[in-house]
């Protein structure tokens, strides 16, 4: 792929003289979501030759991941219709609260998202230069419906979490501005909410963290008000993973249509950017002397870390068990501090006495995770995950089954789905929350060994559910099937909107 990152002063028209519409995506800074919506740019243009992109970058200095991302894309090559645009630093808001900061953040880009908007349209004055056919933002940037209004075009929204969740933000913003109901009034609450896109009630325990927040729900509930102000929502799953939830958006009103066009996932070199090439080829060799289907795998994402009591409870349960064991173990940031995990300078000082020593044999610690490297190896048989989106879709495109123990975000949520409503994972913990609590439970040895092996067990009816929906989210992908056909509906209304 031709990589250029430009500033918004050196914009220019593209090398793709016959596209006849262009996309501008506005992407939010955190590295999860953006790597997504790179994804579906790509597949969108590789799919359609009349279409190129212009990704706007909005930088954040406490992740660097995505500029080496970027600059990783330099190897690759499908299309030279795909360019960056680097928007200014700014000032802006900054607390401890991750949903006030990564709003006001947002907010102090919106004037630079316009100036770009407007100098990429002024330059685009040839008679074969792309037109400009609409916006596509991420959850987090729906306020930049203003900028595309502002230009005439309309806004796609990429939703990279799962239809179900979106079904249950919508909810909760119609609950609060529709029938006055203040949702904050759930946290620590037996209720259950009842929903169309659910079989089962959900119970509030599994509710995010920051809708229950005053002020962090507050945003967020604002954000999924404007949601429902888009052209459409592109939404990462697939029809066969979620068809009671996609199939409920039919019957919903004031609702835009829903585009399933997942799994979307970064597959392709998507951790040389974390991980040096010796610490990758040492995971990845000891693997390979494991046998199939042998290790247990514990990863708790980009934000995933724990306190040294739950840190040795993890550890007793990983010595009873005597599964082999590959684990991604940092330490968190300090309490109400915005940063993420690092790495340990001396393990011996968080893990029980003796441990190291006692587990050597078949045992493994290591710090950031080439998660989808290991998660395609043969030797992984199961997954002790936090539960986010992305790791889910993951583990079900390698056909590796999870033990669920969320931390933060939507993924209690996220955990409830799977347990409950797919019966696609093995429960540890749902309701475990590191973030708008001041109650902090430890899961216990006996908790967590007990979970894992439920996950190994080689015969469970959870590996044999996940092994079907592997094959059923492939075949999502590929020509005729759900995920295909509705990327094509969206390429279709984009041609018809960028029409004279």
């Amino acid at each position: 792929m031709w990589v250029k990152i430009l500033h918004i002063s050196d914009i220019f028209t593209p090398v793709c003289p016959m596209k006849k519409a262009e996309l501008v995506f506005v992407p939010s800074p955190g590295m999860g979501h953006f790597a997504s919506m790179l994804e579906i740019a790509k597949l969108l243009v590789a799919r359609d030759d009349r279409l190129c992109i212009t990704v706007l970058i909005m930088r954040l200095s406490i992740d660097s991941k995505v500029e080496a991302y970027i600059e990783s894309l330099n190897d690759s090559s499908y299309t030279e219709c795909i360019q960056f645009i680097d928007l200014p630093q700014t000032s802006f808001k900054q607390g401890n609260d991750p949903m006030v900061f990564v709003s006001s953040f947002i907010e102090s880009q919106k004037p630079h998202v316009k100036e770009a908007a407007t100098k990429l349209k002024e330059s685009r004055s040839g008679s074969n230069s792309p037109r400009l056919a609409g916006f596509v933002v991420d959850m987090f940037c729906s306020s930049m419906v203003d900028v595309a209004n502002d230009f005439g075009v309309p806004t796609y929204l990429f939703f990279p979490s799962s239809a179900s969740f979106l079904s249950l933000m919508l909810h909760l913003q119609a609950l609060r501005d529709e029938q006055k109901q203040d949702i904050t009034e759930f946290k620590d609450s037996d209720a259950e909410l009842v929903l169309s896109s659910f079989v089962n009630p959900i119970p509030a325990r599994v509710l995010p963290g920051v809708v229950l927040h005053r002020e962090g729900g507050t945003l967020i509930l604002d954000y999924a008000r404007r949601w429902r102000e888009t052209k459409g929502i592109i939404v990462n799953t697939f029809l066969e993973l979620e068809s009671y939830a996609i199939h409920s958006f039919s019957d919903a009103t004031n609702t835009p249509p829903v585009y399933p066009v997942g799994p979307i996932l970064n597959l392709n070199g998507e951790d040389s950017h974390v991980s040096s090439g010796d610490q990758r080829s040492d995971i990845m060799k000891w693997l390979d002397d494991q046998p199939q289907s042998s290790v247990v795998f514990l990863c708790f994402g980009s934000r995933g870390g724990f306190g040294d009591n739950q840190v040795k409870e993890i550890a007793k349960a990983l010595e009873r068990g005597g599964f082999p064991f590959l684990w991604s173990l940092r330490r968190p940031p300090p309490k109400g501090k915005l940063a993420f995990p690092t790495e340990h300078e001396n393990l011996e000082e968080v893990l029980p006495e003796g441990f190291l020593d006692r587990t050597a044999r078949i045992g493994k610690i290591i710090g950031w995770a080439p998660q989808v490297a290991i998660l395609s190896h043969p030797a992984i048989g199961g997954f002790v995950s936090h539960c986010g989106w992305n790791s889910i879709l993951e583990s079900l495109w390698f056909g590796v089954p999870i033990a669920t123990w969320p931390l933060y975000a939507e993924q209690q949520f996220n955990a409830f789905e799977m347990v409950k409503e797919m019966e696609l994972a093995v429960e540890i913990v749902l309701d475990y929350l590191t973030e708008y609590t001041d109650n902090q439970i430890i899961v216990t040895s006996e908790e967590i060994e007990r979970g894992i092996k439920q996950l190994m067990e080689n015969d469970s009816k959870i590996r044999k559910n996940v092994k079907e929906m592997t094959e059923k989210g492939r075949k999502a992908l590929m020509d005729g099937g759900s995920s295909h056909f509705s990327l094509g509906r969206i390429i279709d209304d984009v041609i018809t909107d960028s029409m004279p």
